[in-house]
């Protein structure tokens, strides 16, 4: 029984931005699979032509013109992917130490429209949390248009799989905001510093029961198994750290 339990705990839990260093290790994987095909036909022309000929220098010519549209075109979009990454990192390591006041958590959550980076359930309330890792000062006002629409989006879905109304917030997690906690056209806007406080001090929402029933319509909607023991402590006593 435990080590089922424990099986299905780790199906439903994923890492906080699981989704973005997946990509980044595929984008990776790629760049060296062409760059290794490049590689091993240029030495196989050279060692046929005696390192001379026409095919040869097209060969090498090949090789260079694939290593500068990989470093023009490829790594800066790795760069961002692990940027961005390592923000929700940050963000999710942050909200999973609200499990000891009883919230549940799940990251890099799957739904219709794209991976929502986090979903939390608490006594304040259901929250969806964009992440955001681009630098320097941001103003309210002028948060893209994009981003905004994104998480509009993605608090429509998981309102109506979780059967509760949810909060949609932009996380910028290395970023100054020059209004925290301001919202605009109803998503609201923090830096990941005040994040946790700014949670703590909302007034109650949702009562252990309804929490626990928000928590587990999520997890079939995104094809995650219910824990029939987490179900027993949380009537028992109240959300537990273990079930999130």
């Amino acid at each position: 029984m435990l080590s089922l339990e424990m099986s299905s705990a780790s199906i439903s839990r994923r890492a906080p931005g699981q989704y973005a260093r997946e990509s980044v290790l595929r984008l990776r994987m790629r760049c060296l699979i062409v760059l290794g095909a490049f590689a091993v036909v240029t030495d196989a022309l050279g060692r046929a032509l005696r390192f001379h000929g026409v095919e040869f220098e097209l060969a090498e010519v090949g090789l260079l013109c694939a290593c500068l549209a990989i470093l023009r075109y490829v790594l800066p979009v790795v760069e961002r992917l692990d940027q961005g990454a390592a923000g929700e990192e940050l963000v999710g390591g942050l909200l999973e130490e609200l499990g000891d006041e009883g919230w549940h958590v799940l990251h890099d959550a799957p739904l219709k429209h794209g991976n929502v980076d986090h979903i939390a359930i608490g006594p304040a309330g259901l929250f969806i949390f964009e992440t955001k890792s681009n630098p320097g000062p941001v103003k309210v006002r002028r948060v893209h248009g994009a981003i905004l629409r994104q998480a509009q989006v993605q608090r429509d879905e998981v309102q109506r799989v979780a059967g509760a109304r949810a909060e949609p917030v932009v996380v910028y997690s290395r970023a100054w905001v020059d209004h925290p906690g301001a919202r605009r056209k109803g998503v609201r806007v923090l830096p990941a510093r005040m994040l946790l406080n700014h949670l703590r001090h909302l007034p109650p929402a949702l009562g252990a029961e309804e929490m626990r029933a928000v928590h587990e319509r999520l997890l079939v909607a995104l094809g995650k198994p219910v824990q029939p023991v987490e179900r027993l402590r949380v009537r028992r006593g109240g959300p537990v750290r273990g079930a999130r």
